[in-house]
């Protein structure tokens, strides 16, 4: 059977996009040039990389029941009415987003693209990127052009992962098309699938929506972070302030503070537009300080365990170490940007004897070694020097935690008051 829709790559953002386009009756061709993962598909198994609880085995073979089909071959692309590009964008070296998969996926979409096909892209990009780094590629590999011979748009992607509220369906969709024609294409595709969709001016717009959602995320945790430092040197609770703060009803958001920041949705700062070859001449200066505040709170974590065993007699070399949590959110287990690895390293540097626990994580190496995996949490607690919970998911026994283990620094505010030292 012919396909309705192509997801081109299978990878946190296309997977969820598949599902509920299978789950809508839409006929469903995910494509990824990575013949392990389109194997572990096929064989109805979820990729190890896609960590995303509300992708199981199950749900995966009920995809398949229903006719989705993964495959590396790029000739199921040019049988599709609609194409969504999901490919993965990174962080580089230079702070610059790295397109190359973009790039990729496109020039194997355009060396099949049909006339009247609607291409859209979800994929974190710079505002801009649609209409000046994807048109060209897709034109230029097909013959056609963007908005005449195939309709061309961009839907930021907004998926959390492990949120139980809110999935693919039911968040708003927002759509940015080449031209209003494109816009009412992307709108009649993502109708199909989604309960609200929100027209945006132009895939410019649309684009810009994820970075300022993206940044407006790691703005305000670094802000928390800044706070949770200053409280603690002033003797301050800072999570009865963030309590008491977000009774306020107006002009007030709750963010936490934490160990770091990760997950795919990364800052993006426009200053870094390296497919062009030019910058902006200027940084966003908010943008700058959330990272730069945000990456020091690993190195303040270290700081928080060192003076705790310190202050109880003991030294970081030899101390034996558990870490509670190491994806990079609470009941998740991709590690994608997980401040726990930066944790871990450090703490071997400095000596100590690491071991950890992570229900969704089977499996765990830092600088190339295997670190111990706890199978009973509240035992490797007692055992434990120094017990740090990174992320507090649904499964872990807060109360237990405090009774058993030596010592406790909770950089979650999840333990009792005064039960644990928290960050």
């Amino acid at each position: 059977m012919p396909a309705d829709l192509a997801v081109i790559g299978l990878g946190h953002l296309g997977l969820p996009l598949a599902q509920a386009a299978t789950a809508a009756a839409i006929a469903t061709v995910g494509y990824d040039t990575d013949p392990r993962r389109v194997a572990e598909l096929r064989a109805g198994r979820v990729p190890a990389e896609v960590c995303d609880r509300s992708l199981t085995a199950a749900g995966i073979r009920r995809m398949l029941s229903a006719g989705f089909r993964a495959t590396t071959e790029d000739a199921e692309l040019g049988k599709v009415r609609t194409a969504v590009i999901c490919a993965p964008t990174r962080l580089g070296e230079d702070r610059a987003l790295d397109l190359s998969a973009v790039g990729e996926a496109a020039r194997a979409l355009a060396a099949r693209l049909r006339p009247r096909t609607t291409v859209l892209l979800e994929s974190a990009v710079y505002p801009g990127t649609t209409e000046d780094y994807l048109r060209p590629i897709l034109e230029a590999g097909s013959g056609l052009r963007a908005g005449q011979d195939f309709h061309l748009a961009y839907s930021p992607s907004r998926l959390d992962p492990g949120n139980r509220e809110y999935g693919y369906t039911n968040t708003p969709k927002v759509i940015g098309g080449l031209t209003p024609a494109c816009t009412e294409a992307a709108a009649a595709f993502y109708g199909r699938i989604c309960e609200r969709v929100v027209r945006a001016r132009g895939p410019r717009e649309a684009e810009a929506v994820k970075v300022l959602e993206t940044n407006y995320r790691h703005v305000n945790i670094a802000l928390a972070n800044e706070m949770a430092v200053f409280c603690h040197d002033i003797g301050v609770d800072l999570w009865d302030v963030v309590r008491c703060a977000e009774t306020k009803p107006f002009g007030f958001q709750a963010f936490r503070p934490g160990p770091g920041v990760g997950g795919h949705g990364v800052p993006i700062d426009p200053n870094y537009i390296s497919y062009k070859g030019r910058s902006l001449g200027y940084p966003l200066r908010m943008v700058e300080l959330a990272q730069e505040v945000n990456g020091r709170m690993p190195r303040y974590v270290i700081q928080r365990c060192a003076t705790l065993l310190n202050e109880h007699g003991k030294s970081a070399r030899g101390a034996r170490v558990l870490l509670l949590g190491v994806g990079y959110k609470a009941d998740v287990g991709d590690q994608e940007g997980s401040p726990a690895r930066e944790i871990a390293s450090r703490l071997m540097e400095m000596g100590a004897q690491l071991s950890y626990h992570d229900p969704h994580v089977p499996q765990w190496r830092v600088l190339g070694q295997p670190v111990p995996r706890a199978d009973c949490p509240l035992e490797a607690a007692a055992a434990a020097d120094l017990t740090v919970l990174l992320q507090h998911h649904r499964s872990y026994d807060l109360q237990g935690l405090t009774v058993k283990a030596q010592l406790l620094l909770d950089t979650r505010g999840a333990s009792p008051a005064g039960a644990a030292h928290r960050l």
